[in-house]
């Protein structure tokens, strides 16, 4: 992994994050908030980005390249959209990774230091503070239903297959 040190706050840098659909609801300072917490990593094929099990701090958003998503080694998901969030439970619980994240790919992440987020909002009024942190729970809490759904979609797509499968079986 090649590793950048923690962003600047500075006008390139937040044109660049609002470029990314995930990000855009964000205004500028909170952008710049966004930033302090971040880095650039770049991972090269086959390179665990997550390993499942650990307790690291980092979500990810992706930059460039594609994510597979392992659970006890079998491939669950991927992750190949620019903007697209992974590692985001980690936003909402300090508990262990449920699944691995492995480049597939060169690929390059937003990394973004979630155990930090306290220190690096309190440089604003508390009402500034909760603003920044409601909007970034808001938008991770929308992604999250969304991947809920997909979710769903699949889970009854497969148990429909069972069904039939069943079906055949017993016919």
């Amino acid at each position: 992994m090649i590793e950048s040190k923690y962003l600047q706050d500075n006008i390139e840098n937040i044109r660049r994050l609002l470029e990314l659909p995930t990000l855009r609801r964000f205004e500028t300072r909170s952008l710049g908030r966004l930033l302090k917490l971040s880095r650039i990593r770049e991972y090269g094929d086959g390179e665990e980005i997550i390993r499942e099990g650990d307790r690291d701090p980092w979500l990810y958003v992706l930059l460039s390249g594609r994510v597979r998503i392992l659970k006890k080694g079998q491939e669950i998901g991927r992750v190949e959209t620019k903007g697209e969030l992974f590692g985001e439970m980690r936003l909402i619980d300090a508990g262990r990774r449920s699944a691995s994240a492995v480049a597939f790919g060169r690929t390059v992440c937003l990394a973004v230091n979630t155990a930090a987020r306290e220190r690096i909002v309190e440089e604003g009024s508390e009402e500034e503070r909760l603003d920044f942190l409601l909007l970034l729970h808001r938008i991770f809490a929308e992604y999250l239903a969304m991947r809920l759904r997909v979710a769903n979609e699949e889970l009854a797509a497969a148990k429909k297959r069972i069904r039939e499968l069943h079906a055949r079986l017993d016919g």
